[in-house]
């Protein structure tokens, strides 16, 4: 059972992971068409915070366009919450799934467990055209191992290679225009990087930031001119994250150099976009499988005390906040964008000294 629920970090750790993908029952928002309404919120981390409910769709008119997005496995990441944002918008959402939670998210899918979660701003439900099954790890055929193929998690399916489904997409769409990368795995994530084994250093990487390559690779030649990737990165790229291990901060940091790479390489063969959005912690499913102790907190929850004690802006994040910031980099709003990482973190990545920290005790720290 933990190799498993670690194994589920591949699914949505990217964003944050990043291990940090998705949100918790109180850091969700509605979608609300041109609003700016403003409450009061309360969670076990904070006494008092105020969200925005926003709604980008408003403005962005994504009607015929269809996106891809990989790493969708329940409501509850940044994957899901950028599909519905650009679902939102009228775009057309195909997604791709780890093949060991397939039936389980095809079946939550099925029986409403994520209606809640997928109303939109006009109170329909967003609507997920076609699942494929996706292992990002996997180029081609040739390169899953046997003992994948004879895994009971894979009994009965096929053709989940990255390659694979860009044909399968591109027989059942023919072009595409939005590519979005919502997946990461840290085989190792609980270890420090002195601890870390090459082998788990190197799969972290793969799944973490090749995967992003190869989806370019494979999916580019069928996105339409002035398409867009967007994918999900963490300040652990930059900064020394405790906790953050295994190699992930490294892959991290692979990601975001690729995207600056990439954004020059598919800008000039096929007019792509390509961003990454650096979102701080929320809590998930897959975050919270990380350094889980019993009796103790979790390290994406002291990840999100934290921030909410010295991030400039003391307010939940939510994952409709990274949902509209992907909205926005996926539309023609964002037509001269490409090769940035963009932070939606309320605003944590430009502090150099905790606020919270025994040392500034009694001084000024900026609190009215």
């Amino acid at each position: 059972m933990r190799s498993f629920s670690r194994t589920l970090v591949a699914l949505s750790l990217a964003a944050a992971c990043t291990a940090f993908s998705p949100s918790f029952g109180v850091g969700k928002s509605s979608f609300r068409p041109a609003v700016a309404e403003q409450h009061a919120t309360t969670s076990s981390n904070v006494g008092r915070t105020s969200s925005t409910q926003l709604s980008m769709s408003a403005t962005v008119d994504l009607k015929g366009k269809v996106a891809f997005v990989a790493g969708v496995a329940d409501s509850t990441g940044y994957g899901w919450a950028i599909a519905k944002a650009l679902a939102d918008a009228g775009a057309t959402i195909i997604v791709g799934t780890w093949p060991p939670v397939l039936k389980i998210f095809q079946m939550g899918l099925k029986r409403g467990n994520f209606d809640e979660d997928a109303t939109l701003s006009d109170g329909s439900k967003m609507e997920i055209a076609k699942v494929y099954p996706l292992d990002a790890v996997f180029d081609e055929p040739d390169d899953v191992p046997a003992e994948i193929k004879d895994n009971k998690r894979y009994a009965g399916l096929d053709g989940y290679t990255i390659s694979e489904v860009a044909k399968a997409v591109e027989a059942d769409y023919g072009k595409i225009d939005i590519l979005v990368h919502s997946l990461a795995n840290g085989p190792e994530v609980t270890k420090p990087l002195l601890d870390t084994s090459r082998k788990g250093y190197l799969a972290a990487s793969s799944a973490s930031a090749y995967s992003a390559v190869s989806l370019l690779q494979k999916f580019g030649p069928i996105m339409n001119e002035g398409g867009s990737m967007l994918s999900l990165t963490y300040v652990a790229s930059e900064k020394v994250i405790p906790g953050y291990g295994g190699g992930m901060s490294s892959a991290k940091a692979q990601l975001e150099s690729d995207t600056r790479v990439l954004a020059f390489e598919a800008g000039r063969k096929w007019g792509t976009r390509v961003n990454t959005i650096s979102a701080g912690p929320l809590k998930s499913r897959a975050a919270s499988a990380i350094g889980k102790e019993p009796g103790q907190k979790t390290f994406i929850e002291y990840a999100i005390d934290y921030s909410q004690a010295n991030a400039p802006l003391a307010q939940d994040l939510y994952s409709d906040d990274v949902g509209n910031a992907g909205l926005f980099l996926c539309s023609d709003m964002a037509r001269s964008v490409t090769g940035v990482t963009l932070y939606v973190d309320n605003g944590l990545n430009c502090m150099g000294m905790a606020l919270d920290s025994n040392s500034m005790e009694g001084t000024l720290t900026g609190k009215v």
